[in-house]
């Protein structure tokens, strides 16, 4: 039979039942490759449910640094008979199937290579609580694994002593089950599997790292001391990594007493409420949620423009609309974040595609915040925000200092005669501001979400409130240049023919432009990385006569969003659309492209359009 032959470039997937304990072995698989230089892309797909239902992991090795998801699997762990059926028909011909033998069976497949392992029998022999046979059947098939591949099993030796520090003794059973692994495809399964994984250093100088954990450290490193949230799902675990970090690096040497609050709210509304009190109050606050959290939001959202108070907002956007499906991931909150509210707004976003720029655009956001005097919205997902990502490392100078933008002080005040909160004084659109108590006479005004004037005081004429939304128009085409700009992929104008992209997709991204140019099809391409769009933006539109935009939503949003603000005609801007749920991949990205500009049908058959 055919055998896949395959040196650091291959995708394993895990196929568990929900809370059996499988998450942090399969996790611990995926670190154990990273250590081993060879750069890792896991994705935990799990059900929206405590346990019981089917659970995966999978994970993508590959030297060459792709870290887009990958259509089909070359090594299936098929821990859930459940799911059997469907984790069989996902495996590449050639690929290998490795189950729990204690129970055989035969399958119908004879394309592929059946790796028997009686993990539970090893279990009972050796460990005589049920509960802990569970947890270590996990270990056990990490320990095979890392023979299979031919890797240093000491690798997940360190990482079980990391795990467990603290409950030192848990260390010796776990590698106990490691060693069971090991043993039993040491004596058993020799010459079974010819994927192997090799020593590398393609990971130096990169760490390996959730986009919400990095955003969590980047809310730090921005001066935030302020968090208010209420749990959504996948947004969590920013809150929660803020918390850590705050309870690392922000306590007062002193006295050590905290120099940060941390809010669980009873709802939405109340999160972000305190949020823009907290900012409006001097201080740098933010909140996270996801898209049902973003419409719960709104009506906030549009106060915090209107009243012009600097406010940080985390978007972790999921699979909706509605509820939708909470633990799958989406693009389709770009619309209803740069328009959230009623009336006439438009929201500054940030759109990260990697940890590192979770970690920079969160610490920028607070001085753009600031500085602009708006919310900022920081549109994450949940595969960029949940799953961890082989990224570079972090850097921080430590010589900066926080920008607060036109704050006024005491001295400034002194010598203003009738201080006016919203004043275009520079004619950018940007008023002046003060913190409450900054003066004793001077420097207040009414915040307030009614119609007002130039001084903050309530007025109906209609005259001033059109100068006023005039102004606020200004600040947010001021804003433009502010915002961080776009990246270019490829030698700018090489094509007619040009892609635009943002966010998590630009994983899967770099690849599909490979395989185009394998097929000899050349395309410019540009990652959009905030709104409002600045002049390099319109100026590669401008210069390409057909553009696709690659987006996981249903209905184009970001192409709606360029055809609104900059009148682009819309048989200019072809979509490239996923919404299945899934982490759109770099076969669905160029089968479309190519299948639209030669005119054949498209080969792939997946990612929901």
């Amino acid at each position: 039979m055919t055998k896949i032959v395959s040196t650091n470039e291959f995708v394993i997937k895990f196929a568990n039942v929900n809370g059996s304990g499988s998450a942090s072995a399969n996790q611990m698989f995926a670190k154990g490759i990273f250590r081993s230089g060879v750069p890792v892309s896991p994705k935990n797909i799990f059900p929206s449910n405590i346990q019981g239902l089917p659970t995966w992991f999978e994970v993508r090795i590959s030297e060459k640094g792709y870290l887009g998801r990958t259509e089909g699997v070359d090594i299936a762990v098929a821990m859930n008979p459940q799911s059997y059926n469907e984790d069989l028909r996902e495996i590449n011909s050639g690929g290998y199937l490795i189950y729990d033998s204690s129970w055989k069976r035969d399958f119908e497949r004879t394309d592929i290579n059946i790796i028997e392992i009686p993990l539970t029998k090893l279990c009972v022999e050796e460990f005589s609580n049920p509960k802990t046979r569970l947890l270590f059947k996990n270990i056990v098939y990490v320990g095979a694994l890392s023979y299979l591949l031919g890797m240093d099993k000491e690798i997940y030796e360190t990482l079980i002593a990391e795990q467990f520090k603290g409950k030192e003794k848990l260390i010796a059973p776990n590698i106990k089950a490691l060693n069971i692994g090991y043993d039993y495809a040491s004596e058993n399964l020799k010459g079974s599997c010819e994927i192997k994984v090799n020593k590398s250093e393609k990971t130096k100088g990169m760490i390996l790292t959730s986009g919400n954990d990095a955003s969590g450290l980047g809310c730090v490193y921005g001066g935030a001391t302020v968090c208010a949230w209420y749990p959504i799902t996948p947004s969590t675990s920013l809150a929660e990594a803020f918390t850590d970090y705050s309870e690392k690096l922000r306590i007062e040497e002193e006295t050590n007493k905290n120099k940060y609050a941390i809010i669980q709210a009873e709802d939405e509304l109340a999160a972000i409420g305190m949020a823009i009190g907290a900012n409006w109050n001097g201080a740098r606050a933010f909140t996270a949620t996801s898209g049902p959290g973003i419409s719960l939001m709104s009506e906030f959202l549009g106060l915090a423009y209107f009243a012009e108070v600097p406010l940080v907002v985390f978007d972790i956007q999921r699979g909706g609309p509605s509820t939708g499906m909470p633990t799958r991931t989406q693009q389709s909150d770009v619309l209803s974040c740069a328009y959230a509210s009623h009336g006439d707004t438009k929201h500054v976003l940030l759109i990260p595609s990697n940890p590192k720029e979770c970690f920079e655009f969160a610490a920028e956001a607070f001085d753009l915040a600031d500085r602009i005097q708006t919310p900022i919205i920081i549109l994450s997902d949940l595969d960029l925000g949940m799953n961890d990502w082989s990224c570079p490392e972090f850097e921080w100078d430590d010589s900066k200092t926080y920008d607060r933008g036109k704050v006024l002080h005491a001295k400034d005040l002194e010598e203003i005669e009738n201080f006016g909160r919203y004043l275009d004084v520079d004619g950018d659109g940007i008023p002046y501001r003060t913190y409450p108590g900054a003066h004793s006479e001077k420097g207040a005004y009414f915040t307030r979400g009614t119609s007002h004037d130039e001084y903050a005081r309530y007025t109906e004429d209609g005259v001033v409130n059109a100068r006023n939304l005039s102004r606020l128009l200004k600040k947010y085409q001021t804003a433009s240049d502010m915002v961080p700009g776009p990246i270019f992929n490829q030698e700018t104008n090489s094509s007619p023919l040009g892609v635009i992209y943002f966010g998590s997709t630009e994983a899967s991204m770099q690849e599909a432009l490979d395989k185009l140019h394998e097929e000899g099809i050349v395309l410019d391409a540009m990652r959009i990385r905030a709104f409002p769009f600045n002049l390099e933006v319109w100026e590669f539109i401008e210069d390409h006569d057909l553009l696709f935009i690659v987006e996981q939503n249903r209905d184009g949003q970001m192409r709606t969003l360029v055809m609104a603000e900059g009148g682009i005609i819309p048989d200019k801007l072809v979509s490239i659309l996923c919404f299945d749920g899934q982490p759109i991949t770099a076969d669905f990205i160029s089968n479309k492209m190519s299948s639209h500009i030669t005119g054949s049908p498209s080969k792939s058959a997946s990612g929901g359009k």
